[in-house]
């Protein structure tokens, strides 16, 4: 199981830095939300071309205001020129954000990421997608030179998204999932759907809120508080339902050191290939975190 991190990052200086640091003690990957702050897309072009060695990714990029020929073009420039590191995670995001931000119908999401990830993939892998849906057409030559197709990763909860996703993409990324659901759900349904449609094992990435810390139960408050906006999205409060947590808070790895070590390993045990952390806590909560994590890497602390 390979460590990433994941990571909100609001300003160009935070960016480089906290990337840059990130390659410099061996993650694997850093996994980075689209939200209304900073393109994640720009960011990663711009600066992931000065951080050698590391998984640059979008966690996720919302699919209904960018069209797949516009976001395949983005990609494909973006990876050419950070050579070939960027994995592109994308997810439908959730219907309060699509009709009450953008004035776009969430009707039949299911349907319009199926259609949506069957011409993504064919104008990231072709450059030339000819494809004709209900909801979508992208018909069209791109023309992006030594640009190689980006990993596509999606934002798969439930087993409708875990099989359209084992189907036609490369694998999915989680956030508020637990660990029954990852072992009983998410990684069966997900490999199934992959082997059924001759594709390779799919990667699972498992993004979830971590904390070294010496006051469990003042933490997990603190973590319920931070992470409540997640509680009111119905997409992650099923996954919350479904694991019998009762707040986002409930989700978070907590404990003294080796305690969180342990807990971050059985996720390998669950079949998820990489795990991205996401940091919390005071500063010193912090600095104990990132140790850890730089030691469960191997990487130079």
């Amino acid at each position: 199981m390979k460590i990433g991190l994941f990571g909100f990052i609001d300003t160009f200086d935070r960016f480089e830095s906290s990337v840059g640091t990130a390659a410099r003690q061996g993650f694997d990957s850093y996994w980075i939300p689209q939200t209304f702050g900073l393109d994640t897309l720009t960011a990663i072009a711009v600066f992931g071309r000065a951080i050698p060695g590391i998984r640059l990714a979008t966690a996720v990029v919302p699919t209904y205001p960018r069209h797949p020929m516009v976001l395949a073009q983005q990609a494909l420039t973006t990876n050419a020129l950070v050579g070939g590191r960027l994995v592109l995670g994308v997810g439908p995001s959730h219907k309060p954000v699509v009709e009450a931000s953008w004035g776009i119908s969430f009707d039949r999401p299911i349907r319009h990421l199926r259609e949506y990830l069957e011409a993504l993939v064919a104008a990231v892998t072709t450059q030339k997608p000819r494809y004709q849906g209900e909801t979508i057409t992208a018909r069209g030559d791109l023309a992006i030179p030594d640009a190689p197709p980006p990993p596509i990763m999606v934002a798969a909860l439930g087993p409708q998204l875990l099989r359209l996703t084992g189907r036609v993409a490369d694998g999915t990324i989680t956030w508020m999932v637990g660990p029954n659901t990852l072992r009983e759900m998410t990684v069966p349904v997900i490999n199934e759907a992959a082997a059924d449609a001759g594709r390779p094992a799919p990667e699972v990435v498992a993004g979830v809120p971590v904390c070294v810390t010496g006051d469990v139960a003042g933490t997990r408050d603190r973590a319920q508080r931070s992470f409540s906006i997640y509680g009111k999205m119905p997409s992650y409060r099923a996954m919350l339902d479904r694991e019998g947590y009762g707040g986002p808070g409930d989700v978070a790895i907590l404990g003294d050191r080796d305690s969180v070590g342990e807990q971050i390993l059985r996720y390998r045990d669950l079949g998820v290939t990489t795990f991205a952390a996401s940091e919390f806590g005071s500063q010193d909560e912090r600095e104990a975190t990132r140790d850890l994590l730089v030691t469960l890497t191997g990487g130079e602390g």
